[in-house]
């Protein structure tokens, strides 16, 4: 239920963004557990805190025409919003993707205010992208693209002002002709105004396995505050991207055994345990389809083409492939199959009735914006190395990693005993971020 404070609110956010659902959800999702937060901080009701945090401070949308490799000329539509910068430059990926509109970027760069700001790091919220769909592109279409893409968002970013980097659709490759066309069109070396880049050209070491390792490094600490841990436990990983294949990773370097994950063609089970080299040489290097691992892989492991990879029974599920992907039914298949942990790796993974759910059972669950926030946080640490001209070890850079990721789950934690909520991450991970973007809303006056 919305605080009686908060429902004009919501209303007035329905009222003046019709048809945006996703961004609707994720505005309802914030509000409601924010409530509490009024009664102890009245000022942030009277500023009008939140209706700011609301409403963007900026939102570009552009056209991006691009030519194929048969010369004909395609027009498709870019996007970037810069929704606040109360604690630092906008701060969030883009999206290639053909699902992506004005809404799925307001929900993304909303989201990205608290997830950023749960970090500690001083860093704003924004996103970004595209309904380009690089799937099925010659690597010359995906760069001349990115290189029409960045000659009209150039005018708009830069280290001090607002630091894209990649999400869905845009990976290393991507960002590297971004880049190398805001080079070409500044005719500066600014470093530090993407992440995400090559280790060559700037980039962070364990950037690439950041969001995986970060939330699993999460569900690891809310499995310790129950007394228990990954060992042992039985794991599915929904999707096979980046995120995907280094939460696997990460699991089973903490001794859990991931038997599942999908892509949009169905999932694949594997009881003796995913072979990650095999899944990153199908997806990675190759980039097919995850049949085709369970076809070399052979034995015990078996392709479901069509259905929802949550039919797998597990101790533990991580969602790492894209918004809404559990819903209610999904989440009573898991609470039934015996789970007793969810670590959303992607954006807003789970639909409000699967929290539900979830939360009435007793399932510990690690809302996105919290479990993770190791990917924008590493995007943070990348931009530190770029300003003063550094480079990191790996084992340095997972240490940070390890300790930002344990730093959020703490004050998620004690948030919500300090709100009466004990147990709650969703209500710890919205306040604690809520409160300290409203603290510097505050002390900046009407920003």
């Amino acid at each position: 239920m919305l605080h009686e404070k908060l429902s004009p609110v919501y209303d007035n956010v329905l009222r003046r963004n019709p048809g945006e659902t996703e961004f609707h959800q994720a505005v309802r999702e914030v509000l409601e557990s924010i409530g509490p937060a009024l009664g102890k901080h009245p000022e942030y009701a009277e500023s009008k805190i939140i209706e700011r945090i609301c409403e963007p401070e900026r939102q570009v949308i552009f056209r991006v025409p691009w030519e194929d490799d048969r010369g004909e000329v395609h027009i498709n539509r870019g996007f970037r919003v810069e929704f606040n910068s109360a604690l630092g430059p906008y701060k969030g990926g883009l999206r290639f993707h053909p699902s992506v509109y004005l809404g799925i970027v307001k929900f993304l760069g909303f989201e990205q205010i608290f997830k950023n700001s749960l970090t500690g790091l001083p860093i704003g919220g924004g996103k970004g992208g595209s309904d380009f769909d690089p799937k099925g592109r010659s690597q010359r279409e995906i760069m001349r693209f990115c290189q029409s893409f960045m000659t009209e968002l150039y005018r708009h970013i830069g280290e001090h002002t607002d630091v894209p980097a990649g999400d869905i659709g845009v990976g290393g490759r991507e960002v590297g002709y971004l880049f190398g066309q805001y080079k070409r069109i500044t005719n500066r070396y600014e470093s530090g105004v993407i992440t995400g880049k090559g280790l060559s050209f700037g980039g962070a070491q364990v950037r690439t396995e950041a969001t995986g390792y970060g939330c699993a490094f999460f569900v690891d600490e809310m499995l310790k505050a129950r007394g228990t841990s990954f060992d042992g436990k039985r794991v599915v990983v929904s999707g096979s991207g980046n995120v995907a294949i280094y939460t696997i990773e990460k699991i089973q370097q903490l001794g859990g055994t991931v038997v599942a994950c999908s892509d949009s063609s169905g999932y694949v089970v594997d009881d003796q345990g995913i072979d990650l080299a095999l899944l990153k040489q199908v997806k990675e290097v190759e980039r097919l389809r995850v049949d085709v691992y369970a076809k070399r892989r052979g034995g015990a492991a078996s392709f479901v083409p069509g259905r929802s990879v949550w039919e797998v029974p597990c101790e533990v599920a991580m969602p790492s492939a894209t918004q809404n992907e559990i819903t209610g039914r999904d989440a009573e298949l898991l609470v039934r199959g015996g789970c007793i942990a969810v670590g959303e790796g992607a954006n807003m993974p789970t639909m409000p009735e699967g929290v539900r759910i979830f939360q009435e059972a007793g399932v510990a669950f690690g809302p996105g914006k919290a479990a993770n926030a190791g990917g924008v946080a590493t995007s943070a640490l990348e931009m530190q190395q770029n300003a003063s001209r550094d480079s990191w070890t790996f084992e340095f850079s997972e240490r940070r990693l390890a300790e930002i990721m344990r730093d959020i789950h703490g004050r998620c934690l004690a948030t919500a005993d300090e709100y009466g909520m004990p147990g709650n991450y969703v209500a710890g991970a919205n306040i604690d971020g809520f409160k300290r973007v409203a603290d510097a809303m505050l002390a900046l006056g009407l920003i």
